[in-house]
């Protein structure tokens, strides 16, 4: 199975990232698309500008902390990245990258292990990373199988969209 496995060029952010230095506030009416060209801007202000579908984000502790806006994993996602890796994730933001369909996976150590710019291979099923440069392997949490069939539906709020439609 090669589902939810990624390789892409690495942005990084550090710890305690909240997730109104992901969107900020005066940000979260525009259209998503318009969101999306300032993700991060504080954070890592060459990210949005820079990033390109597949890129992965690599983040430190307590990553998407305070509000639990979904509207920071939805622009995130927006952006085209493939996964987000990071150190730990807020809870809240942790449930609402499955929700929405956007890969996530805590590997402790990989801020240390990775540099901006870095190609990394990721398995999300199997909680591995391989950092290309150095071919240092990490091992993170596997991703639990409920959250992976949440992922393969493309999250909540396409489940139910579908469901109201009347697919199955």
């Amino acid at each position: 199975m090669t589902e939810f496995r990624f390789t892409g060029r690495c942005w990084m952010v550090g710890d305690f990232v909240p997730t109104d230095q992901i969107v900020k506030s005066h940000r979260v009416f525009l259209p998503l698309a318009e969101i999306a060209r300032y993700v991060l801007e504080d954070a890592n202000p060459a990210f949005a500008a820079g990033v390109k579908a597949g890129d992965i984000l690599v983040a430190g502790r307590h990553f998407g902390q305070s509000s639990g806006r979904a509207i920071a994993v939805r622009a995130l996602r927006a952006t085209g990245i493939s996964c987000i890796v990071a150190e730990s994730f807020a809870r809240t933001f942790y449930r609402n990258a499955f929700e929405v369909g956007l890969p996530i996976l805590e590997v402790p150590g990989i801020q240390a292990a990775a540099a901006e710019g870095d190609v990394l291979e990721v398995d999300v099923p199997g909680g591995q990373l391989k950092v290309r440069r150095t071919g240092r392997a990490l091992q993170g949490n596997r991703t639990d199988p409920f959250l992976l069939e949440m992922l393969r539906a493309g999250g909540v709020i396409a489940i139910g969209s579908r469901l109201v439609e009347g697919e199955s």
